[in-house]
């Protein structure tokens, strides 16, 4: 077998002469902590592309869930309902204010939180609902909103692999009262650690902003609505470096390219794998029509565990670096102390073994490509 000259990593952030130069003008500008103008930008490209009225850029998207935590008033007694095939942030956010995580099964078609299980779940101690839009794809939301307002609970949508995907033709992330966005080095809008809070219903604005602030309200007197700041609420440090947020506007306003480049990159994988796929008993990922997805990731899902550890290695072999994805949070030595056991979410504990990701970003070569897919399409042939 050949040795190719370089190694195909899983992913490649995306930076290009836009990015340096914005943030060059934020290091010449003497207004390297957050709040600055690129913020701004940032935070007003977001609520007006979106029709949110508010969006604030924060540190992470685990410090935005930490926030809607925070804003939900979550304590101890209270129950937050949310997938376990997701990260562990979706979950951190609300044990650390004393809740406990009520794990719900995923689809197994779109992998996604599966609104059938929901209702039974509910109790008098449920304090929100999570929906995760796996791979940018939208969570069936008019069923998991209907639901949830006849029982009075606010939904958060964890958004973070989904911006600028729809369901039903309305952005993900401007359905539940509070929605989180991640800037992630790893997401299609990147400036390598950063998140964002969407907030839909504007009585959550003024509290998020506070919270933002250390628990002052700060954001009040740079506008001058008060002639000095004070302490005024519990909160954190989560405002994010204008330097950060000069890398994310680059890339904000290079959107619709960077989407543009995924897109045509997961349809060739659609289509040149599709038979392939069907002969070997793999799956593909499956989008409803009535979504829009953000072309976030293409994954597979082999026959069984050992497939998947044999097609990782098979492309290692290669110099091409495949991986995995989230491990069942129920099953996990934390899962254990809140209760939970093999078996509680089947489907999960399925996919989970048995998913396996491909190395997808804007920038992928025809060349890369073609030696992914080549290499792809072999496995069957020797295995």
């Amino acid at each position: 077998m050949s040795n190719p000259e370089h190694a195909i990593p899983f992913n490649h952030p995306c930076v290009g002469e836009r990015e340096i130069a914005y943030v060059m003008q934020a290091l010449v500008s003497n207004h390297l902590e957050g709040n600055g103008p690129f913020t701004q930008q940032c935070q007003r490209l977001l609520s007006e592309t979106l029709s949110v009225p508010s969006a604030l850029l924060v540190t992470s998207g685990t410090h935005a869930l930490e926030m809607t935590a925070l804003l939900l008033n979550v304590g101890a007694g209270d129950e937050v309902i949310l997938p376990s095939f997701t990260f562990v942030s979706t979950v951190n956010a609300f044990v650390l204010r004393g809740a406990k995580p009520v794990f719900i099964d995923v689809r197994p078609d779109t992998l996604n939180f599966d609104e059938r299980l929901l209702e039974p779940l509910i109790s008098a101690h449920t304090k929100a609902i999570v929906p995760v839009h796996y791979a940018g794809v939208g969570c069936e939301m008019t069923t998991i909103l209907e639901i949830a307002q006849r029982h009075g609970i606010p939904v958060v949508e964890d958004n973070a692999h989904g911006l600028f995907g729809k369901y039903c033709g309305q952005y993900l992330g401007t359905f539940g009262a509070l929605a989180i966005q991640s800037f992630h080095a790893t997401k299609n809008v990147s400036c390598g650690e950063g998140g964002a809070l969407l907030i839909n219903d504007p009585r959550f604005t003024e509290r998020a902003e506070i919270l933002r602030e250390k628990g002052t309200d700060r954001s009040r007197f740079f506008r001058g609505q008060v002639d000095k700041y004070t302490w005024v609420d519990v909160g954190s440090s989560y405002v994010l470096s204008d330097i950060l947020a000069a890398m994310l506007l680059a890339q904000l306003e290079q959107r619709q390219q960077l989407q543009a480049a995924r897109q045509a990159l997961w349809q060739r994988y659609a289509d040149g794998l599709a038979g392939w796929a069907r002969a070997q008993g793999i799956g593909l990922p499956q989008v409803p029509a009535h979504c829009e997805q953000s072309y976030h990731m293409f994954y597979l899902l082999l026959p069984s565990a050992q497939a998947r550890t044999a097609f990782i290695a098979h492309l290692k072999a290669r110099r091409i670096q495949s991986v995995f994805h989230y491990l069942p949070l129920h099953t996990s030595r934390m899962g254990e102390v809140f209760g939970y056991r093999q078996g509680d979410c089947p489907v999960t504990e399925d996919i989970s073994a048995r998913l396996v990701r491909l190395p997808f970003y804007a920038q992928l070569s025809d060349e890369d490509f073609s030696r992914i897919s080549e290499a792809v399409l072999s496995f069957g042939a020797i295995h």
